[in-house]
């Protein structure tokens, strides 16, 4: 495979995971009426503009994205990944309580013991990441 299909295909894979995550992020908060805490405002504000960006740089065949969506969704990654750890880590999950009207250590979900919301946005930031990787490796 080309170096110009990969960056495409790479390209088009973190937009299909930011309008993934973003649908359903709106579904969990707007359909089943989970009302988000103070980190999943910011996870949301890290990765809802991704959809708009990333449409954009498909449009425009425009790889250069890549090096702005790194640190953008490395920053995301990291809320998402201490989000999980309030969840998940007994120690960690005393800071969670204090985060604001909605405790941040909060399950609405937890499908197989494992997987929650902050996981699944962890999950989104981390394609993106990856992608981004791929982009510019392939330049």
């Amino acid at each position: 495979m080309d170096r110009e299909k990969k960056q495409e295909y790479a390209l088009l894979t973190a937009w299909g995971a930011s309008f993934i995550a973003t649908l359903g992020s709106l579904y969990f908060s707007e359909i089943m009426k989970f009302e988000p805490c103070v980190l999943c405002w910011y996870q949301r504000i890290f990765m809802y503009p991704f959809v708009l960006w990333l449409g954009i740089a498909i449009a425009k065949k425009d790889y250069r994205i890549a090096s702005y969506s790194l640190p953008i969704a490395s920053i995301g990654a990291c809320i998402s990944l201490y989000h999980y750890g309030i969840q998940k880590i007994s120690a960690l999950s005393e800071a969670g309580a204090v985060c604001g009207r909605v405790p941040c250590t909060g399950e609405y979900i937890n499908w197989f013991g494992f997987i929650t919301i902050p996981f699944l946005a962890l999950i989104g930031f981390m394609t993106i990441i990856i992608c981004s990787f791929i982009i510019i490796k392939n330049k």
